[in-house]
């Protein structure tokens, strides 16, 4: 039988795991839409934001995929996706900022930066 201790900590950790998977999802689903309102108007600063909204989409999108499968993938695999999306948001919050009307973008980015780096302290706590 499991200690009442162990299945905290499992809640816990799957509690995190599907916070994560959450801001991946909200993450994605801004970055997607700050693409999709890009008027490319030919400059390179559209162009990057355009390629970074959908960029960090895609990462977000495969690392909710990753945290939400029952496969048991190796910890350093989990952990180095982990580490990717969350400097993908990074860069891509830093690029939404200089954009006008992206401050949800931006946030949302930040949040799920965040929720990957909280997520990765568990996996080494």
């Amino acid at each position: 039988m499991t200690s009442t201790a162990s299945q905290q900590e499992l809640f816990r950790f799957l509690e995190d795991r599907f916070g994560c998977a959450q801001a991946c999802t909200d993450c994605a689903r801004a970055c997607a839409l700050r693409a999709s309102l890009v008027d490319l108007d030919g400059s390179p600063a559209q162009e990057l934001v355009r390629r970074k909204g959908v960029m960090c989409a895609e990462v977000c999108d495969a690392t909710c995929r990753l945290l939400c499968e029952q496969n048991g993938h190796d910890e350093a695999d989990v952990r180095a996706q982990l580490e990717w999306c969350r400097t993908v948001c990074l860069e891509t919050a830093h690029v939404f900022d200089a954009e006008p009307g992206a401050e949800a973008g931006a946030a949302a980015c930040r949040a799920c930066a965040l929720a990957c780096t909280e997520f990765m302290a568990v996996l080494l706590g």
